[in-house]
């Protein structure tokens, strides 16, 4: 396929956000500290309440650490100097100052439950960078609900995290302020509940392709996508410090979004929102049952309690009994919920509510109705296999117990005459529709996968059969961007991939690099860092030709990267670039490479590499990343991903040995 539309012309891609400004209502506070009164107590808190403090914050550029407000044994709010190059844990560094630096707002509340009787400090804090003027003035809230722990800036949501105990209140409390940075405290009991406030002109994120939730220390977790009634629809788990929310339990939950034109997109209300302590959700997907559109996913309870505290034993004892599973209301039994339930949007399109239903005791269900009519799943993490019922509601016997083997993230999918089972980070099978369900052949032992970087992909046919894969590129342990590839198929099944042409970034004007590359050549990537390449290959002959694109960063070989490509063995990689040669052999998930890490790998068995082809390359380079997200695209068959921490591409390499390469094409990304 050859690419030849004007990249400037593209219309843009937009996504309407659900995100506002909140308030929180006026009303008299138990306590209120000021300069005149820069400590006090006050009592008739109690342990499981949930209380707010408002506070009037006047920040100022300071080297040294500054507590604000301190309630001992139970809350801390402290500035502070973070550290420019650590980015664990709350990823701070996304927002540094123009001098570099980055002063961090932190608030800590110390929470005690069961696990841990003396203790632990949960933190939510903000890089002051990220504020529109980080100086002066501003309004903080910090709202313990229960379940969650909130910090607000100017009506702003900045960061949360979700609770798991509660602090230990005295029956007196002291609380003081530093009156050279605080001009107003209030603590209310019990805290006040933000309200969102309704703007009548929805706020706008740039771009779709490669994006990432508002905030420092935001990312997309596990994808799962569906198409109903003409529109196409993401559900991701929403993820807060790479899994480490909720003390490493994860706290994660399914967002949504979806568009009818893959132009305009639509953020909804979460479909999944956490509710209780001890919620936390796994991957599942969405499935239509008696015209209704459902979401299934997995409870993850046994990563906070132990399973013999949970239902899963009520579960599986009923399955032993009975030979199918059964149907449990989970707000109706003790015990903690783990296992497989699922949501019901109310109009079609979002509004899910939870059933409250545990219908498996697996813990990541992959619910779909079958293109012959029948109730499927594939059972993942705590079972295995293929299972079906008539009803979601329990009823569920194995059909199939030894494929797929569980443990990974399942999805099947049908396109023609051919059936695909893919899993979340190596499993791939495949056979004739036609064929028993014992037939799946292996396709990565094969060499004929299609993994390209994402994690958990995710297979949808939209219109007019088209097939799009969804997932995420690992950037901050289990989350990172989002990312949208179109899928090919061959008439013999052989499933490729390619970009997706309304999702491509908007560019700036395009600009020639070089007609024809007849020496290795260096060139400046110009004013941004984030751009799309092209250029055409002429493959030869020779099994030994190869060609490679080194994007190098202001210290040249550190943290460099090379795609390579070799035509006539039909194989490319990422690795690590070297200015005066190409770089070693890597290898493919056949071979025993790492794919969905992302970083280094190959890819082999390409398609149409025998004659000229093209390449598209768009490198993405954000502060939050921390590094350049590098999206390849070759002869329009074929994709590969990567993620590079700390790379900021400042410019080009290109050489060939015993391949052609022309037509070098570069232009910057808008946004």
């Amino acid at each position: 396929m050859l690419f030849t539309g004007c990249a400037e012309k593209r219309q843009a891609t937009h996504l309407l956000l659900g995100a506002s400004p909140w308030k929180f209502a006026e009303m008299p506070a138990l306590s209120t500290l000021s300069p005149e009164n820069q400590k006090a107590t006050f009592s008739g808190a109690s342990d499981s309440s949930s209380f707010t403090i408002k506070l009037k914050v006047n920040f100022k550029t300071q080297k040294s650490a500054r507590s604000i407000l301190n309630i001992p044994g139970i809350l801390s709010v402290k500035s502070f100097q973070h550290n420019a190059k650590d980015r664990k844990y709350q990823n701070y560094p996304a927002y540094p100052m123009p001098d570099g630096s980055v002063p961090v707002l932190e608030a800590t509340l110390r929470l005690y439950f069961p696990a841990e009787p003396q203790g632990k400090d949960m933190p939510v804090g903000i890089p002051l960078g990220m504020l529109e003027k980080p100086e002066g003035v501003h309004e903080v809230v910090l709202h313990f609900s229960g379940v969650r722990w909130t910090l607000y800036v100017d009506n702003e949501l900045l960061d949360n995290d979700f609770a798991l105990g509660y602090p230990k209140w005295g029956k007196q409390n002291t609380w003081e302020i530093d009156s050279s940075l605080v001009s107003k405290a209030e603590i209310f009991f019990p805290g006040i509940e933000p309200q969102k406030v309704v703007l009548e002109t929805p706020r706008i994120s740039p771009e779709i392709q490669y994006w990432t939730p508002a905030g420092h220390n935001t990312w997309v977790g596990d994808v799962a996508t569906f198409y109903h009634q003409g529109r196409y629809h993401i559900f991701y788990l929403f993820d807060r410090r790479g899994h480490e929310s909720k003390f490493g339990k994860g706290a994660h939950y399914f967002e949504h979004l979806s568009t009818i034109d893959f132009k305009t997109w639509t953020e909804h209300d979460a479909a999944t929102p956490i509710e209780e302590q001890w919620e936390t959700f796994g991957t599942g997907t969405p499935f239509l049952f008696d015209n209704k559109l459902c979401l299934s996913y997995g409870l993850h309870t046994t990563r906070i309690y132990p399973k013999e505290q949970t239902m899963l034993p009520l579960q599986w004892d009923y399955y032993n009994k009975h030979g199918v599973t059964g149907s449990f209301r989970y707000d109706t039994i003790p015990g903690y919920p783990a296992g497989s339930t699922y949501s019901i949007s109310e109009d079609g399109i979002s509004k899910f509510k939870k059933t409250k239903i545990l219908f498996h005791p697996c813990e990541n269900p992959s619910v779909y109705t079958n293109p012959e009519g029948h109730l499927r799943m594939l059972a993942n993490y705590g079972a295995k296999g293929t299972w079906e019922s008539k009803s979601i509601d329990g009823g569920w016997k194995s059909v199939n117990e030894a494929f797929p083997p569980g443990g990974d993230c399942t999805f099947f999918f049908r396109w023609g005459n051919y059936d695909y089972v893919i899993g979340g980070f190596t499993g791939f099978w495949s056979k004739l529709a036609s064929a028993s369900e014992d037939k799946f052949v292996d396709g990565v032992k094969a060499g004929l996968d299609f993994y390209n970087g994402m994690n958990v992909p995710a297979v949808t046919e939209i219109n007019d059969g088209r097939f799009l894969l969804a997932g995420w590129i690992p950037m901050a342990g289990w989350g990172g961007a989002l990312t949208i590839h179109e899928m090919i198929q061959s008439p013999e099944g052989r499933i490729g991939t390619k970009w997706m042409e309304e999702i491509i970034p908007a560019t700036q004007k395009e600009r020639s690099l070089s007609i024809e590359i007849k020496e290795t050549s260096t060139f400046a990537t110009g004013s941004s860092s984030s751009f799309l390449l092209t250029f055409d290959v002429e493959p030869g002959t020779d099994l030994n030709g190869k060609m490679a694109a080194l994007l190098l960063g202001a210290n040249a070989e550190d943290q460099a990267c090379e795609v390579q490509i070799s035509p006539s063995v039909k194989k490319a990689q990422y690795g690590n670039g070297q200015t005066r040669n190409f770089s070693g052999a890597e290898k493919s998930l056949r071979e025993g490479g790492s794919t969905n890490a992302a970083r280094n790998y190959a890819i082999d068995n390409m398609a149409g590499t025998d004659k000229p082809f093209k390449v598209r390359m768009i490198v993405k380079y954000v502060d939050k990343f921390g590094g350049s997200l590098i999206d390849t695209e070759i002869a329009g068959q074929r994709t590969m991903i990567v993620f590079r921490p700390n790379l900021k591409v400042e410019k080009l390499l290109l050489r060939s040995e015993k391949t052609g390469i022309k037509n070098v094409r570069i232009s910057a990304l808008k946004n």
